[in-house]
């Protein structure tokens, strides 16, 4: 299974030097605290894909193609949250059925891998997210180190990613599940950072009993 596409990569190799360095930090929050931001980066994927979706398909519905694409950016992101389960689903279910494909090609039924992923992912929304965020922060801190590499002249990174293909993709697996254990570990101390802020909120006197109004309890046994 290779992680790392050479196709696109000698594509991004030559882009403008500015946008990979853009592309760092951007895959250093998703990598790292992608489910902390998730309703953020639902929206704007859902925002950055519909504006692309409506400029390239506005030439067949014969509009003008800015017009179209800022009214399915504005709707999409509108939208998003409201239909998150929904994305959700469908995202899980092609990703099952890719990865089944990938491991098993003989298997036929993609239907049954869809319907399954999907369930999956809904029924483990919390852990789908933040490995699907880890993974892709993975994806795009890998092909912006290597593009800048590539950019200056430390090593041809379509050579290279070629004949290191496995490697690559062995590299990123590790360093998504490390994200994926990052992100789980900064969900659990924070909702056990929130119990004891209930807990304690609830043993605290109200102001009411502070002032001497509604005695506790042992006083009206008293």
């Amino acid at each position: 299974m290779v992680l790392i596409a050479t196709d696109i990569l000698a594509d991004l190799c030559s882009v403008s030097l500015g946008l990979l360095i853009a592309l760092v930090p951007v895959g250093l929050l998703l990598w790292l605290f992608g489910w902390l931001g998730h309703r953020f980066w639902i929206v704007l994927a859902a925002t950055v894909l519909a504006g692309l979706f409506g400029l390239l398909e506005a030439t067949t519905w014969r509009v003008q193609p800015i017009v179209v694409a800022v009214l399915l950016a504005v709707a999409a992101g509108v939208l998003a949250l409201a239909m998150v389960r929904v994305l959700t689903f469908a995202a899980g279910g092609f990703g099952g059925a890719f990865v089944v494909n990938l491991i098993f090609p003989t298997w036929e039924q993609h239907v049954i891998c869809f319907l399954v992923s999907g369930l999956l992912c809904l029924l483990l929304f919390r852990w789908f997210f933040m490995a699907l965020t880890s993974f892709t922060g993975t994806i795009l801190l890998a092909y912006a180190t290597l593009a800048l590499l590539h950019f200056n002249d430390v090593l041809d990174a379509v050579t290279w990613s070629d004949d290191n293909a496995q490697l690559l993709s062995i590299l990123c697996g590790i360093a998504a599940f490390a994200g994926f254990a990052f992100q789980f570990s900064i969900d659990r101390a924070s909702a056990k950072d929130k119990e004891k802020a209930d807990d304690d909120e609830d043993e605290s006197p109200s102001i009411l009993a502070r002032i001497g109004f509604g005695g506790s309890s042992k006083s009206e046994a008293a």
